[in-house]
């Protein structure tokens, strides 16, 4: 479920708090009606109490929508919860809190029950109950995300799979993997290596995030240029239902040819149509031999002509392509007190290399070092083949994130792009803000085109998101047409002129989807909303299709 909004600023209140709109956006909210709202890192600082607020009107612009008439907890609820899960239902504000925050720590939901089933039939009864009673949930995993997106935005009720973390099968011949949804990325490839396969996945919060979260959001990762996506690695999976139905889609066949791929609605649509209680994963053979280069140029030019030696003289021992610029290293170093391995350059790279023959492997290895060095295409680089070594080069990839944390407040954008144009978004945003920003730093997948986008203040500035928003959706669909892997709820954000983006976001197929699941809207509008921040809003997605 999906709507395409304004953006909107969550109050952090005690006990009582709402949304506020951005107040320069607020006309374009009158012409919505019912409508649900938005999470967004902005914090306005508006008090309004929950239970009065109006809706904004021209006399009452900056006030958010109401909360939808969902229902409250009551006594009887939670005694039926705490029936169904003696011990696992928490009340305690103190043990909810860092359930209703963030990673990020940019929002702040105001839930006052967190619910930890550990069967797929507790989840079922609990949305039955909720879905029977007209009570919200938030689902939520490692709550490792840095969209917000996995904490409330009032008082949903939270459904934490944190217990669900059993291996359920694995097929030491096929390497497929049927495991809870709660299992920690890092648990798992840590199973799985002792077995001599690894996960499919990589990503830098392998240490608190979850498989179901990981293919909820539908997360590429560091190995996607090896393994590809998560719509080809997941072979099945398990779903709840928002009114308790269980959809048992849990295949461990490589190759189905029978009807509807059924999953694949569910692999990034971030618990709006369910939860994800149980996947099935194709997971490949651990490498014999794993090499990491870390490399340096002076150019982004000079970094793409470098990747297309790479995917030719490497080739199928190529399994990751990373790259990080000169702003994202110096933060590493001041804040992370992370060295440097090699001399400064503008941009780094981060190469690895998984196969079955070391010799082999680093004979391929040596001779495109050899082949960039020698053309000047890189200015110096360094190389690791033993373990504290490949971890050491690799924190300097998968740390930025955290060294940003430390740099004040932290506007984030994750996009797809065409890979020769990944680093114009950046250098045109540096550019645009001036000195408006701290830092404008630029990092990501050059496998797979995939750029995150930060731009640091030292603290939340709304004259600066104004500069940043809309101008980095104007530059990003004048360089790609189709934002592939922009978060969605960063897409929903993307609106911040209702009907002048969509268009130029969206691509016309969207839309046509749109139309057909207009008519469809019993299957993914249950009574029971799960993850109520994001829901279709049919009269903005007419208002959309009608341009």
């Amino acid at each position: 479920m999906v709507i395409f909004f304004e953006k909107f600023a969550r109050l952090s209140l005690k006990s009582t708090f709402i949304w506020s709109l951005c107040p320069q956006y607020s006309t374009a909210l009158t012409t919505v009606g019912r409508a649900l709202i938005v999470r967004s890192s902005q914090l306005i600082q508006h008090r309004y109490v929950h239970s009065r607020g109006l809706g904004a009107s021209p006399a009452n612009p900056g006030a958010a929508p109401p909360r939808l008439p969902f229902s409250r907890v009551t006594q009887e609820v939670l005694a039926f919860f705490r029936t169904l899960l003696p011990g696992r239902t928490i009340t305690d504000p103190d043990l909810l809190k860092s359930s209703n925050v963030d990673w990020l720590k940019t929002v702040e939901g105001n839930s006052e029950v967190l619910l930890r089933p550990k069967t797929t039939e507790e989840v079922s009864q609990i949305l039955r109950h909720c879905s029977e009673r007209n009570l919200a949930v938030c689902p939520q995993g490692g709550n490792t995300g840095l969209v917000g997106g996995s904490v409330p935005v009032f008082d949903e009720i939270i459904l934490s799979t944190s217990l669900m973390n059993q291996v359920i099968t694995f097929d030491n011949i096929s390497g497929i993997l049927t495991c809870q949804a709660g299992c920690v990325l890092e648990n798992l490839s840590n199973y799985l290596e002792e077995r001599d396969f690894i996960m499919p996945l990589d990503l830098g919060a392998k240490g608190s995030c979850h498989i179901g979260g990981n293919v909820s959001t539908n997360a590429g990762g560091l190995r996607l240029l090896r393994y590809g996506s998560l719509r080809g690695t997941v072979l099945g999976l398990e779903v709840v239902l928002a009114d308790g139905r269980i959809l048992k889609c849990l295949a461990t066949l490589r190759k189905d040819n029978t009807g509807y791929d059924l999953k694949q609605l569910f692999i990034g649509s971030e618990g709006t149509l369910g939860v994800i209680t149980a996947v099935s994963i194709l997971c490949p053979r651990k490498p014999k031999a794993v090499n990491v280069a870390f490399l340096g140029c002076s150019s982004f030019q000079q970094l793409l002509e470098t990747f297309q030696y790479c995917r030719g003289m490497l080739g199928e021992i190529l399994s990751a392509f990373e790259f990080l610029d000169a702003s994202c290293m110096s933060l590493l170093e001041k804040h992370l007190k992370l060295t440097n391995p090699i001399t400064e350059s503008p941009f780094y790279i981060v190469i690895e290399t998984a196969g079955s023959n070391a010799t082999h492997d680093e004979e391929k290895l040596h001779q495109f070092l050899e082949e960039v060095m020698t053309s000047s295409l890189v200015t110096d680089g360094t190389v690791a083949t033993e373990a504290t070594k490949i971890k050491a080069l690799w924190s300097l990839r998968e740390r930025v994130t955290e060294a940003l944390t430390h740099e004040g407040y932290t506007y984030k954008y994750d996009i797809s792009l065409p890979v020769e144009k990944i680093y114009d978004l950046v250098q045109d945003m540096r550019g645009h803000l001036g000195d408006m920003a701290k830092n404008v730093v630029g990092y990501g997948h050059v496998g797979d085109g995939n750029l995150h986008l930060n731009i640091t203040s030292p603290s939340k500035d709304p004259a600066l998101l104004a500069a940043i928003e809309p101008y980095v959706y104007d530059m990003g669909s004048r360089l790609s047409p189709s934002w592939a892997a922009l978060k969605p709820c960063w897409i929903l954000r993307a609106f911040s002129t209702l009907t002048k983006h969509c268009q130029t976001i969206y691509t016309n197929s969207f839309l046509v989807f749109m139309i057909y699941m207009k008519n469809k809207a019993d299957f993914i509008l249950p009574q029971c909303y799960c993850n109520t921040v994001i829901v279709l809003n049919w009269t903005v997605i007419d208002q959309t299709l009608s341009i």
